[in-house]
């Protein structure tokens, strides 16, 4: 809202003093615009702070999934880990993460200012960004973790954990969502990869591969768990102690995804014009919302009957995990698909995650989590079906930097999406493959990633952490048993040698 008292005091010429009237009637709309923009500025930057809250709490979400997933006596391990992530993330983002992410200007590469968030904030960004930013971060540490639970170090998570939060992801997501960005569709000198841009709108690439590559060649350097394969190289299930802390943790997830997804538009309070003035980005954060509750919902159920057909069992645990591999697929596409749409990105999610835990089986490839198949194989497909089911209207509207852009094959709009897609699916693989997995290869060299074998098949509660998460009796669980009975632990009454009083036996 502008207002010039020259262009004002004409219109008011019959009025005494009417360039004092104008002057008057021009501060207060300038002071009503003002007012209107500080409202604009706090609604939008509490909707980003409420989102990176959302996400922060799948943190919770991750560790009780991860708790659950693994066996009772490594438990404090991995709770400790999904702590580390948090806390290591924290620093190393906030020291070089975000610089190399965000911080323009820079090439189309990585990002070369606001190292320590020095000059900051910025017209582009305010610190609910970086708070939000940060809690992406985590979250790819946090999928890396599941992988080569159960087996590794501690200092190996540590060393890998700030590796990765403060280098090789803030690289990816500076190429797919910085304004200096190669691949970025919102590119801010239009010049886009074949015309598009690679539409990854909430990280199904960015976040979801990088992390669930990362856990491949984690856990491919260190191998299986001892008993996870027989000596004939057949599968044996080393199931989590607790399937209730798997649900919880999923739920939490679920819960956190509604920040994740809807909360990467950053902005809710933005008008996309026309007649309908009831629609506007408020309307396409709802519509996110549903998207995302479409394809879980879907692979959860899919997941659910086909895993009857395949194994005869309703498994609780695979519906938990078709359920993230429907989230993790969506995650991409949210903001651009119809709500129909997402059911197909659901239904063909759930049968990738089948179909990659097939293949990690007869490659003898062990992940306690699904970590690797779940976010990096449910990732790609993502990424795919974005270039095919991506809707022209929506595509306009949520990257309006370039009207008339390419959108999905399937929708009409050609292959100049999809081929964007399908470079970026590369770039990650190969860009992940030569940070960490050289990392990991050291680290293996050094001794410094996989425990000794007597360490492992004790538990690494008890030898690396002090002690065991739960009191409990636990047979040798080594020799390949599916799982432990946990027995509740009371005090045994015994006759004192005199005959007279009992005495008790802790």
């Amino acid at each position: 809202m502008a207002c010039s008292a020259s262009d004002l005091a004409p219109l008011l010429s019959t009025t005494v003093n009417s360039t004092g009237a104008a002057t008057y009637l021009c501060s207060q709309f300038t002071s009503i615009s003002s007012q209107l923009s500080d409202t604009n500025y706090a609604i939008n930057n509490t909707y980003l702070l409420f989102s990176a809250y959302l996400v922060f709490a799948m943190q919770l979400g991750f560790a009780m999934l991860c708790a659950g997933s693994v066996r009772a006596k490594n438990t404090m391990n991995i709770m400790l880990t999904n702590v580390l992530d948090a806390a290591a993330g924290g620093l190393s983002y906030y020291l070089f993460g975000y610089a190399f992410a965000f911080g323009s200007p820079g090439n189309g590469f990585i990002g070369r200012h606001l190292f320590g968030l020095s000059d900051f904030p910025t017209i582009q960004a305010d610190y609910s960004f970086f708070l939000y930013q940060w809690a992406f971060a985590i979250a790819a540490a946090g999928i890396t973790s599941g992988s080569i639970a159960e087996r590794t170090q501690f200092v190996a998570y540590l060393i890998y954990s700030s590796f990765l939060t403060g280098f090789v992801y803030p690289v990816v997501s500076h190429w797919l969502w910085s304004g200096d960005g190669w691949a970025n569709p919102a590119k801010t000198d239009n010049k886009l990869l074949f015309g598009s841009g690679a539409i990854d709108f909430a990280g199904s690439g960015v976040v979801h591969m990088v992390g669930g590559i990362a856990g491949l060649w984690g856990a491919l350097i260190e191998g299986p768990r001892i008993g996870r394969f027989d000596q004939n190289g057949r599968s044996v299930a080393l199931r989590g102690h607790s399937a209730s802390l798997v649900v919880l943790g999923s739920f939490l997830l679920w819960f956190g995804w509604y920040g994740f997804n809807p909360g990467s538009f950053l902005t809710i309070l933005k008008s996309y014009g026309g007649n309908r003035v009831f629609y506007g980005q408020w309307s396409a954060v709802g519509r996110t919302a549903v998207t995302t509750t479409l394809a879980g919902s879907t692979a959860a159920l899919t997941t659910l009957f086909g895993k009857r057909l395949l194994s005869g069992h309703w498994n609780v645990i695979d519906v938990c995990n078709g359920l993230l591999g429907g989230f993790a697929a969506i995650t991409a596409g949210c903001s651009v698909v119809e709500p129909w749409a997402a059911i197909i990105c659901g239904f063909v999610a759930a049968w990738v995650l089948i179909g990659c835990n097939k293949l990690a089986d007869k490659l003898q490839y062990d992940d306690p989590l699904e970590a690797a198949q779940l976010h990096g194989g449910c990732g790609m497909w993502g990424l795919l079906f974005t270039g095919l089911f991506a809707k022209e209207t929506y595509v306009n509207e949520v990257y309006s930097n370039k009207p008339g852009r390419p959108y999905g094959l399937f929708m009409g709009g050609g292959g100049k999406l999809l081929a964007a897609q399908i470079i970026e699916i590369l770039v990650i693989v190969g860009w992940v493959s030569a940070t960490m997995g050289p990392l990991f290869y050291g680290l293996h060299k050094l001794k410094l990633l996989r425990i000794s074998a007597e360490d492992e098949m004790a538990g690494m509660d008890l030898t690396r952490h002090g002690g065991f998460a739960y009191a409990y009796d636990e047979e040798d669980d080594v020799s390949g048993k599916p799982s432990f009975m946990m027995k509740k632990v009371e005090p045994a009454k015994n006759t004192s040698p005199n005959g007279n009083s009992p005495a008790i036996n802790v």
